[in-house]
This record gives C-alpha cells, structure tokens and sequence, in this order.
C-alpha cells in the first residue's frame, strides 16, 4: 500500500521538477489532461492483443514498460491535481465511499454489471 506521505513528497518532487524547467507554462490543465490522456493510451498498448491470461503474466521487459507508462499515468495525474488544488487522496477516498455505495456488496459481489443494472 503506498504510503500517503510519499504520495505527497512525489507531488513535491515533480513541482519542482518542473519548475527548475521553466515548465509551468506549459502545465495547464487542458495541456497536462491531454498528455495523461496519451500516456493512457501507451499504457494500454502492451496488452492490446493480449489474451486475459497473458496479460497477467507479462514478460519482464514488457512489465518494466508498463511500469514505466504507468509512472506516466501518475506522473500527470498528480501535476494536474497539484496545478487544480484537489487532494487527490482525498477525492480517492470520496470516490470509494461514493462506489460503496453504488455497488452494495450483496449486490454487486461477483458480478460486473453497472450500478444501474444490478
């Protein structure tokens, strides 16, 4: 489980990151939403044509790369919670009670139906 004080240290670190670069100016919501936006998407490449099975047992060499597209993935998420003020830990944490809530255990144990469908 990642430890909620990393979390913010790596949002820290890429805050400064970014400005040693002079980069702020191009970190705008629109811009940062549309980069993790294609990071996503070669996220997704690695298991494009995979089997279910395969995909969770990736070779090592694929897995280092996912790995690395999902540091990507976070990477841009947490600039863009850093530049629009949203405690992302927090909204995960609201997300989670919200989905409780939707998906009631003895209703949605074992099934991958919508909340509106079960």
């Amino acid at each position: 489980m990642p430890d909620i004080d990393r979390l913010g240290r790596l949002q820290a670190q890429l805050r400064e990151f970014a400005a040693q670069r002079d980069w702020d100016q191009f970190h705008t919501p629109k811009n940062l939403v549309m980069a993790l936006a294609a990071e996503a998407g070669e996220l997704v490449e690695p298991f494009q044509w995979l089997t279910p099975e395969q995909s969770t047992r990736l070779p090592d060499q694929t897995r280092a790369e996912v790995e690395l597209e999902a540091a990507d993935v976070l990477l841009y998420l947490l600039r863009l919670c850093d530049k629009l003020e949203i405690d992302l830990v927090a909204a995960g944490e609201k997300k989670l009670k919200l989905n409780a809530e939707k998906y009631p255990v003895e209703r949605a144990r074992g099934n991958a139906l919508k909340h509106d469908r079960l």
